[in-house]
């Protein structure tokens, strides 16, 4: 008998990995043949071609792939093209399917070993009993938090519906091939027939993903963008969100959990630079939410009604289920006993003639006709409570769990809004409406020109003053009656859907006080803010300031400082809620400053804001609103090592944060991938807010930071804004032409119409350089900073580096920083990039500054070698090193494509399939890299 092989770690992570190899190699062969079959066997070989010049490319920097790959590429017709960017763009999602699924896969095998992972609530609560925290405690400390993933509308993520639904079932079918494994018996005659029936199921997806179109035919609409992100709430939110509350009571022994984690929505309120969003959009927004969470309730409540056919005969029922049945027009002689059914009849019915009322949709089955509807959730909630009470004192708690308690939990979470929808403009615009106003009214003819402090006083006396601006007939601006119409349809939403409709307005580039009074002034006008600040005034919205340029977060806590030393302030927002959220942008801070830097002013602002809501003498609770993209260079990278990274005392239980991009759907669109990362959320905010240590970081590490700050800004901005000829280099050598003419989003690239990177989006920005895998607003900067700290002669470069490697090691901000740089650094490629760098048409700028670029890749390579020990990229972080190297061969192909139709695109060659191309490539190279937006 041959002795077994021994096991090793390489040999137990092949092992590991197999099932997943067997699940990439089996959608790749599926998606081969479909290819085959559709296309023909010269266009399947095609492909292949591509895919192995590229490998050659990627591994041994073959100089004859490349000649052989371009001279290949340059022969396609745009047909030709196409149909390659779309196998390689399915391939790159199929390989993040079956990531998705070894990752719940390995979840699950560390769950029954009883390892749970670091970001899982068990983990979390277990480092929480062993600190001594009891589960009263930590219930108290949810009841008094407000956690809130707000999605967003982003350009990257512009998949259609078909798609999202088709992969999903897709998604279904690879865990369905795992139940049908798990379960089978050796010598299994069935398993072999059910795996191959399940292999046919999974062929037709991924004809109908072969047949389907992955575009629109038009510019991408703010209703399509409500649409993508109201599909995550169908698939994921509404069932998931009450089972991770049902997992967290299970954990804390029963004790009672608030409902904290609330969902978040700014597409169809978010107008900053986007014109196509208006009260029309908003009303269609809120009403589309309001029907998404209806249709759900309505759907539960007719399969409660199935289930619950208990006898009044054989079981007690409490006085008030009796009442409750009793008042339902349900008078069926069948079930004059079955008070429950009864009961969720009239409930179905009521829960229908809202659906009709508040959205014109009809409900899809109808015992009863829809009347009387319900005028809140708060109504809707307590017949449901009736029920359940009723239910646990008849002995009958085991029909609870299934249905009725996850039913009880999202009406408590998502009311019929859904989410809470925030409001965003850029402070200039509410200026101009204010200015507007006041000239019409003859209080003051050029406001615009005022100096901030008699701005200050104007507002202030107008705020005390219950007379409203507007004068009866008087013929205002287009752009004025706009804006007044968004504050008046808030008012309307939030009488028709709840307070919880809409609770925020963040003002953009918040620059002065004025800036917050000015909205205030604004709400006061259509009655959102009731009262004088001189005699008891209530304001509805929550005014949230935005810093986002450097300049901006370091004036963050004086501004605040001065707004709430203005008289009435502080009392109007303590008897309007005593909240107060500030937002925290990290797109506009690194484009403005680079990564460390921007980094570095969020954490110092955060500590600002902290000890000033600290000092004021009325108790006002600070919530910090973390404006992340998806790419590291606007905060992106892990939540859970973000959140815990925070300065000491800043999260306290309140953290509302972006989500957007193809973010939202590497995260959400699989529902158990969207609950363990709503978990991660859950269980940093309880161990940042209960073990999170108090102190601040020793003295020499925060002078470290500063100096590094000080030297990465001087690096960052010698080449981007003060380095001639960038800005040429930026446009030719990243699509980002391309991305703002072929109208992908809804919300123009720019701010302005120029070229200059001050008046650029930082999401068309970071993005542009995702797309040419140099990312470099992940990481420019911080290698010269270190290079610089270790030069200083104030102490040994011995001392320096042992500084630096301590602050690695102690101080989670620090750590989770280089973490993501290195992360950004392993998904980055210097080959591509050259290619990109090729669409430059002048040599020598291109020469020069790829060559600025390439030799600061390299300082910060060393410099993360040198601090963190570790001598690869991820080495800490063995599943995205294993993620990374099964999907990135699907999209190098991508990059070599669109490279060749960008070149094509800006000779002149503009026709359909060439455009089709590109847009195809970006959103297949977005889906690929997952966290470029």
């Amino acid at each position: 008998m041959p002795a077994a092989t021994p096991e090793t770690p390489a040999r137990r992570a092949r092992e590991n990995e197999r099932p997943l190899v067997e699940d990439i190699r089996l959608l790749g062969r599926i998606l081969g043949d479909v290819i085959r079959e559709q296309e023909g066997v010269d266009a399947y070989e095609l492909v292949e071609r591509i895919r192995k010049l590229s490998v050659a490319f990627r591994r041994d920097a073959d100089h004859d792939a490349d000649q052989a790959l371009k001279s290949l590429l340059k022969t396609l017709s745009g047909d030709q093209a196409v149909s390659v960017i779309r196998a390689f763009t399915y391939f790159s999602h199929l390989a993040n399917l079956a990531e998705d699924r070894h990752h719940i896969r390995r979840r699950l095998v560390h769950e029954r070993a009883g390892d749970s992972q670091e970001g899982s609530i068990e983990v979390a609560l277990s480092r929480l009993r062993w600190a001594g925290i009891a589960p009263r405690t930590i219930s108290q400390t949810l009841a008094d938090s407000y956690l809130s993933p707000v999605l967003t509308a982003h350009p990257t993520e512009v998949q259609r519906k078909s798609i999202l639904d088709a992969e999903r079932e897709i998604a279904l079918l690879l865990a369905e091939r795992d139940e049908i494994r798990a379960r089978a018996l050796p010598k299994d005659a069935l398993a072999p027939r059910e795996l191959a029936a399940n292999e046919a199921q999974i062929r037709a997806r991924v004809m109908q993903l072969w047949q389907t179109r992955l575009l629109r035919f038009s510019r991408l609409t703010v209703t399509d963008e409500i649409e993508n992100a109201l599909s995550y709430y169908e698939a994921t939110f509404l069932r998931e969100i009450p089972k991770l509350y049902a997992g967290l009571e299970r954990e804390l022994g029963q004790q009672p959990v608030s409902s904290f984690l609330r969902m978040g929505m700014w597409i169809g309120g978010d107008r900053d630079g986007n014109p196509n969003v208006s009260a029309e959009t908003l009303d269609q927004a809120l009403r589309r939410q309001c029907e998404v969470a209806l249709r759900f309730y309505l759907t539960e409540v007719y399969f409660l009604g199935r289930e619950l056919s208990i006898s009044a005969m054989l079981v007690d029922v409490s006085p008030e289920m009796r009442k409750l049945a009793e008042a339902s027009p349900d008078r069926d002689l069948h079930r004059q006993d079955e008070p429950y059914r009864r009961a969720l009849a009239a409930m179905y019915s009521r829960l229908a003639a809202t659906l009709k009322e508040s959205t014109g949709g009809d409900a899809a089955r109808h015992l009863l006709p829809p009347a009387n509807p319900y005028r809140t959730a708060e109504e809707f909630h307590a017949d449901l409570c009736t029920i359940r009470a009723s239910l646990l004192a008849g002995h009958s708690g085991s029909l609870v769990a299934h249905r009725l308690q996850p039913l009880i939990r999202a009406v408590e979470v998502f009311g019929f809004h859904l989410a809470t929808m925030d409001l965003r403009q850029s402070s200039d615009q509410h200026e101009a409406v204010v200015a507007e106003l006041l000239s019409t009214a003859r209080v003051e003819a050029n406001y615009a020109r005022l100096p901030e402090q008699a701005r200050r006083e104007l507002l202030m006396r107008l705020l005390a003053d219950a007379r409203p601006l507007r004068v009866i007939g008087a013929p205002y601006s287009e752009h004025t009656r706009k804006e007044l119409a968004i504050f008046e349809t808030a008012l309307r939403m939030r009488a028709q859907f709840g307070r919880e409709a809409i609770r925020h307005y963040i003002i953009s580039h918040t620059e002065t006080v004025s800036d917050l009074l000015e909205v205030l002034l604004l709400q006061k006008e259509v009655g959102l803010l009731r009262g004088t600040t001189d005699d008891g005034a209530v304001a509805d919205l929550i005014v949230v300031p935005l810093f986002e340029t450097i300049e901006d977060l370091r004036n963050a806590a004086p501004i605040m400082r001065d707004f709430y030393a203005l008289p009435g302030i502080a009392r109007l927002v303590q008897r309007s809620g005593a909240e107060q959220d500030v937002m925290l942008g990290y797109s506009d801070s690194n484009k403005d400053g680079g990564i460390f830097t921007s980094n570095w002013e969020l954490y110092q602002a955060e500590i600002a804001l902290v000890e000033l809501f600290d000092e004021l003498p009325l108790r006002i609770r600070l919530r910090m609103f973390h404006g992340r993209g998806g790419t590291v260079g606007r905060g992106g990278g892990p939540s859970y090592q973000a959140i815990l990274a925070q300065p000491p005392g800043t999260v306290r239980g309140q953290i509302r944060l972006t989500e957007q991009g193809e973010v939202i759907g590497s995260k959400y669109a699989n529902p158990e991938i969207g609950r363990r990362n709503l978990e991660t959320l859950v269980a940093a905010t309880l161990e940042a807010t209960l073990l999170q240590p108090t102190k601040p970081a020793p003295k020499s590490f925060l002078e470290a930071a500063e100096a590094l700050s000080q030297a990465s800004m001087r690096a960052y901005r010698a080449l981007v804004y003060e380095t001639p000829g960038f800005t040429d280099y930026f446009f030719g050598a990243t699509p980002i032409r391309e991305i703002a003419e072929l109208n992908i989003g809804s919300r123009p690239a720019s701010r302005k119409s120029s070229q200059r990177i001050e008046d650029l989006r930082a999401i068309p920005w970071s993005f542009s350089w995702g797309q040419c895998r140099l990312t470099l607003n992940g990481w420019y900067g911080f290698g010269a900073a270190v290079e610089a700290f270790l030069a200083d002669p104030a102490r040994s470069r011995k001392e320096s580096l042992a500084l630096l490697q301590r602050m690695h090691r102690q101080w989670p901000f620090f750590q989770a920083l280089l973490s993501n740089m290195d992360m950004v650094l392993a998904k980055g490629d210097l080959a591509l990039a050259s290619r990109y760098a090729g669409l430059v048409t002048d040599t020598r700028l291109r020469k020069r500054i790829f060559g600025l670029i390439e030799a600061e890749w390299q300082r910060t390579a060393d410099a993360l070698q040198l601090i963190t020990g570790e001598k690869h990229r991820l080495a800490g972080n063995p599943a995205l090193q294993r993620s990374i190297r099964h999907r990135f061969p699907y999209i190098d192909p991508l990059h070599h494509l669109q490279v060749e139709l960008v070149r094509r695109y800006r000779a002149g060659q503009s026709d359909d399939r060439v455009r089709t191309g590109i847009h195809i490539s970006i959103n297949g190279i977005a889906a690929g890299l997952r966290n470029t937006g």
